[in-house]
């Protein structure tokens, strides 16, 4: 069974549901984007959200991939950085409960988290002060740490350390591991599309939702999905109510979606590509794949947070074998 190993920011989700977007607003976040904010502001959220329940959750978006394919019965593996916090042995007991082998660095400096802020129509909206996971750095990476991995999921998220970033793709490829990339968020594509461009032909899996798509070539879904199809070995751009289009070689396919109450959005596009890379790894057909990614993401989104229940996972087993 092949191995993926993940890097990404660690980091805590605090979780908030807000009954109307006015509060987005009042705090200068783009409903839907993912914004980095310092300590102070990330503490001003926080006081301005602390009227409405919260609950506290493992999280950053490879972190969540990677627990959803341990979930999924994939050997796994994560790169990353918290502090000496109780935040910070939150995140690295958490992982550790599903059977990841932390690959954890850690320094005297605040773990990050992130200020999920979830509108009533299941929107989520990250505040995010990365903190500690910003000290990991290309000089903590060398070739034995991705060695014996067959696929490296990086999240587009840890672009904004682009010497870290390339480094780990670079030592990955050496290792003779296949990169997968999730590009994260519209505005992380938009504010990086050159130097995305200029890595795609690295990577060899590339997720995108609608609009990081549009960032990244100005064009449609169906569009970009040919584009990258044409440079990397496997395309999956997700359309919303509409599903999702796969593409490798030659070979198309588009899967739908199921009708559910979506509570919150949280970790759906990490869910989705939990489930795609758990279905290629089992040597299921790309329908089947999207199939499985579909799910999961379908059921976190009926959930508070990016994480599956147990009965969930129990039922998810079940139908796909796994």
């Amino acid at each position: 069974m092949k191995k993926v190993l993940g890097i990404g920011n660690a980091l805590v989700d605090i979780l908030t549901r807000i009954d109307n977007d006015n509060i987005l607003n009042e705090l200068n976040l783009p409903k839907g984007s993912m914004q980095l904010v310092d300590e102070t502001t990330s503490a001003k959220v926080g006081k301005a959200l602390e009227k409405f329940e919260n609950a506290m959750a493992p999280g950053g978006s490879a972190a969540n991939t990677i627990h959803g394919l341990a979930k999924c019965g994939i050997t796994t593996g994560f790169i990353g950085f918290t502090g000496n916090d109780k935040v910070g042995k939150f995140f690295d007991d958490a992982m550790q409960s599903v059977g990841v082998k932390p690959i954890m660095f850690h320094g005297n400096v605040r773990s990050g988290i992130a200020q999920a802020i979830i509108s009533p129509d299941g929107e989520r909206t990250f505040a995010t002060h990365l903190g500690a996971a910003l000290m990991l750095s290309a000089e903590h990476l060398s070739l034995d740490l991705f060695q014996g991995w067959d696929y490296c999921y990086i999240e587009g998220y840890l672009i904004s350390n682009r010497p870290l970033f390339k480094k780990a793709i670079e030592l990955a490829k050496q290792a003779g591991c296949k990169v997968v990339l999730d590009l994260a968020s519209y505005n992380v594509v938009e504010e990086n599309r050159d130097f995305l461009l200029e890595l795609l032909p690295q990577i060899n899996i590339v997720f995108a939702n609608e609009e990081e798509a549009k960032a990244l070539t100005h064009n449609t879904p169906e569009a970009t999905l040919n584009f990258i199809a044409n440079t990397c070995e496997i395309a999956v751009v997700k359309v919303g109510s509409k599903g999702s289009l796969i593409k490798r070689g030659n070979e198309m396919v588009q899967v739908g979606v199921n009708k559910v109450k979506v509570i919150d959005t949280t970790g759906a596009g990490d869910m989705y590509a939990a489930g795609f890379m758990a279905g290629l790894i089992n040597g299921y057909e790309l329908q089947r794949c999207g199939e499985l990614g579909t799910c999961l993401a379908g059921n976190v989104i009926q959930n508070l947070g990016a994480k599956l229940k147990e009965e969930q996972w129990n039922d998810i087993q079940k139908v796909f074998s796994l």
